[in-house]
């Protein structure tokens, strides 16, 4: 019922924005379970290039299936989180976003269904490029438009607690309706006059219209705010406070890629997970997917917490739990007790998620929306990048080593809040009814 609750007050732009990003978080979604399997498969000719070497001398490296997809599923996180700060500000430099969002949902949406032709290794990786370009086009504009869409600083937090509910559950169950949609092939479409699909082709199919239904949602019921017209001269970047070390927004764009990265130490750790707990796969799946459950129960309740409380109480109890619960990660060897600790870390990405931005909301200048959420939106994005790539090299040292990192970078970032980032929202505020239209 708080869910619900939450979604009655909020603006109903901003609802509409976050059911197209869920419809889309769910088609792009199942190509992190689609293309591993189908870069293993027959269908995609990369035994060319498994057991070359990459490099000179010492840091040569072999050429290995892993590493091949490992490469595919990074580019677009790299690309995506890089290029935002660029698109980010050029959208606040034209004054629009819509425009934006649109071509970056059909940048998404049509690589999607270009996979079904693909059948190189380099044919996937510029695919994916393009859907890390579309990603970066369509996220800062997008956040910047929920951020405008408030009607004050005190329903922020609750408005990017909605948006962020939304695209978690996308994001969540995208990967369990791929490997439905895979395992189900193939499909027999001859009684309508097409042709028949296996499992591959109408996930990519699927994932190309869930995009497409984002474009039409989009289209035709979200426009710009009236503040995305008025930007400032200065659009950039700032890194140094005014009277401390860093500015209040890039710190946290600071913190949140190690939050990031603490997220996604697990993701490839799956095999090693399992020999170590002595489970089977599905306890895996459950522990992988607690982090999105916790967020999903608790975006919008925290993000109206933080609208009424402040931001700061949310961000600092956030950072304080994510260190021993990514370090307990590489700890404990009972499946439920991993789970347990693996929902208490989404527990404290859920502190930190909706208040960082609406922090951030708070500070941008008016129609600077663009430039000032891309640094956090960037920083999840590249932690989230790092974060496979750290634990696949880390590991190899030990178990623990990985998650010790990853709860180190956790602590700095508890040590950037608690020095660097002050309270934005006025004790005296009230929450102000958000406008139905």
């Amino acid at each position: 019922m708080g869910l619900l609750s939450g979604v009655t007050d909020t603006d109903r732009r901003v609802i509409v924005l976050a059911l197209a990003r869920m419809v889309g978080a769910v088609g792009n979604s199942f190509l992190i379970v689609v293309l591993p399997l189908y870069i293993a498969s027959d269908l995609v000719d990369v035994d060319a290039l498994i057991g070359t070497d990459v490099g000179v001398g010492a840091v040569a490296v072999t050429v290995t299936e892993p590493l091949l997809i490992g490469v595919v599923l990074s580019l677009f996180g790299f690309l995506n989180s890089l290029s935002q700060p660029f698109t980010g500000r050029l959208s606040d430099r034209t004054g629009v976003r819509r425009p934006f969002v649109l071509v970056g949902i059909l940048l998404l949406g049509t690589a999607s269904g270009l996979y079904i032709f693909a059948d190189a290794y380099w044919q996937l990786v510029a695919l994916r490029a393009a859907q890390g370009l579309g990603a970066a086009l369509t996220i800062p504009a997008t956040v910047a438009l929920v951020n405008e869409y408030a009607a004050s600083d005190a329903d922020r937090g609750g408005n990017f607690g909605v948006f962020n509910t939304f695209r978690l559950i996308g994001f969540g169950f995208g990967p369990v309706l791929a490997g439905v949609v895979v395992e189900a092939g193939p499909y027999d479409l001859s009684p309508v006059g097409l042709p028949v699909l296996d499992g591959f082709d109408a996930a990519f199919v699927a994932a190309c219209a869930g995009a497409y239904l984002s474009f039409a949602l989009v289209y035709l019921l979200v426009h710009d705010a009236a503040e995305s017209s008025e930007a400032g001269e200065d659009l950039s970047i700032r890194i140094r406070g005014e009277d401390r070390l860093l500015d209040p927004v890039f710190a946290l764009g600071l913190a949140t890629v190690s939050m990031g990265m603490c997220i996604a130490l697990y993701a490839t750790l799956q095999n090693q997970v399992n020999v170590r707990l002595d489970q089977a796969p599905v306890w895996f799946g459950l522990q992988f997917a607690a982090v999105t459950i916790a967020n999903v129960l608790l975006q919008v309740p925290v993000g109206q917490a933080s609208d009424r409380f402040g931001r700061r109480p949310f961000l600092l109890a956030g950072f304080v739990l994510l260190v021993p619960t990514t370090l307990l990660q590489g700890i404990v060897t009972d499946p439920l007790l991993m789970t347990l600790v693996r929902l208490g870390q989404g527990v404290a990405v859920a502190f930190v998620f909706a208040p960082s931005l609406a922090l951030a909301g708070d500070l941008s200048r008016e129609g600077e929306s663009g430039t000032t959420l891309s640094v956090l939106t960037m920083g999840f994005g590249f932690g989230v990048a790092l974060g496979p790539l750290a634990s696949g090299w880390l590991v190899g040292f030990g178990f623990v080593v990985p998650f010790a990192v990853g709860a180190a970078a956790a602590a700095v970032a508890l040590v950037a809040v608690v020095t660097q980032v002050e309270e934005t929202l006025n004790a005296d505020d009230e929450p102000t009814a958000t406008a139905a239209d």
